[in-house]
């Protein structure tokens, strides 16, 4: 069975092992214990002191500890709230939450060790945001057009010009972008609503139907899950495998969509609870 610690290895800093030691009382455990130990950072990173020490009143931050720490402590966390409470708040609109009784099933989504560290990832990947330009196919030409990771009409334009062996990171990354906007910023994404003839594009981007009575959070959930299906194809194409989690993320998308809006309105977007809008 894989060992998790062994994924987090590449991710964290000297400074990050020193503050999970100190978390866990583990003694004077060096830091190179730490990383020839992968079992006992599994029992580290989901330790509750870890949260504590980040985000409790006592919290102690040193320089050095990474992003990725941060959220590994945070998606711990909102999967330990899950299992102790029978209703979250789900978002229903700009501002509006409202709350639903079922907490099992986002529990049960975070619950297995790989799901947890996708998002971990996912979250952390969007610390800084890619940009650029490229020269894009028109019905005029090759044109030099800007684009930026967080627009998905000009990053699925640039996805289809690239080489066959780069398409599968692209569209994983378009399925990225689309988890994001609908999980992390749904309030902005449904302020700024998608035109018809960008769901249309987007729609064939993702190689699915385009439905024009869902709305722009539901359609997301499809155009992303559709991103993740054609990263793996694509990949299936030059190697057997070896995306595996796409395709279980692509399955349970609205559901990660969902425990992301969690996480986010709980920590990072300071919502209130119960029927809610945007804390002052």
């Amino acid at each position: 069975m894989l060992n998790h610690g062994l994924l987090y290895l590449d991710h964290l800093s000297d400074g990050d092992l020193r503050l999970m030691s100190d978390a866990a009382a583990v003694g004077e455990m060096s830091r190179r214990d730490l990383r020839q130990s992968p079992e006992v950072l599994d029992d580290l990173l989901t330790s509750p002191g870890l949260f504590d020490s980040l985000f409790g009143e006592n919290r102690v931050v040193e320089l050095g500890v990474t992003s990725f720490l941060v959220f590994t402590a945070l998606v711990n966390q909102a999967a330990r709230d899950l299992q102790s409470t029978s209703h979250f708040p789900e978002w229903v609109g700009t501002g509006q939450r409202l709350p639903v009784f079922d907490s099992a099933t986002l529990a049960a989504l975070v619950e297995d060790e790989v799901r947890r560290y996708f998002l971990i990832e996912f979250l952390d990947s969007f610390t800084t945001v890619a940009s650029g330009s490229a020269w894009v196919r028109t019905d005029r030409g090759y044109r030099k057009k800007r684009w930026s990771e967080l627009d998905p009409i000009a990053m699925s334009q640039m996805v289809a010009e690239l080489p066959a062996s780069a398409k599968p990171a692209g569209y994983r990354r378009l399925g990225d972008v689309a988890l994001f906007l609908s999980g992390v910023f749904p309030d902005h994404t449904s302020r700024h609503p998608l035109g018809d003839l960008a769901r249309a594009r987007l729609a064939a981007s993702a190689g699915v139907d385009n439905e024009k009575d869902e709305g722009d959070m539901r359609f997301l959930e499809v155009i992303g899950s559709g991103w993740y299906e054609k990263a793996v194809e694509s990949a299936d194409r030059l190697v057997a495998g070896g995306l595996e989690h796409l395709v279980d993320m692509a399955r349970h998308f609205t559901d990660a969509r969902r425990f992301l809006n969690y996480l986010t309105d709980r920590y990072l977007h300071r919502h209130d609870t119960g029927l809610m809008h945007p804390a002052a």
